[in-house]
């Protein structure tokens, strides 16, 4: 129900947009997160949007390069990266929380649908 896309390979300093689509739920009723988990690490929560869009939060490693936003009308969130590094490199996904409020340190327990992921590499 969620679909995520538009990873690629990148140089350092070069932009990338996501984007997660959803279908089969009521899209606006639900705050959405992106996470990311490189080789070998665990998952990290990198940003996370709430359910109208008005609040938005990042982790520290982020903030400042990535901009998270959603068009409810399209039923679709976006992550735009900028200035990348090569630790960026990971899989990122999509998914919503059951919730409308964005917070970064909010239970997995809330999470529901995840999309499929998309592979993220920074490299010159």
């Amino acid at each position: 129900q969620l679909q995520a896309w538009g990873g690629g390979v990148v140089h350092p300093g070069g932009s990338l947009r996501l984007s997660c689509a959803a279908s089969g739920l009521t899209f606006d009723n639900y705050a959405l997160g992106w996470f990311r988990q490189a080789p070998g690490k665990e998952r990290e929560r990198v940003s996370c949007i709430s359910s109208s869009g008005s609040r938005s939060y990042y982790a520290d490693s982020v903030k400042g390069r990535f901009t998270v936003s959603r068009d409810n009308a399209k039923n679709t969130a976006y992550l735009q990266m900028n200035f990348l590094k090569p630790e960026d490199t990971a899989v990122y996904y999509c998914a919503n929380w059951v919730v409308r409020f964005c917070d970064l340190n909010l239970n997995d327990n809330y999470l529901e649908h995840w999309g499929q992921g998309t592979l993220v590499t920074v490299s010159s």
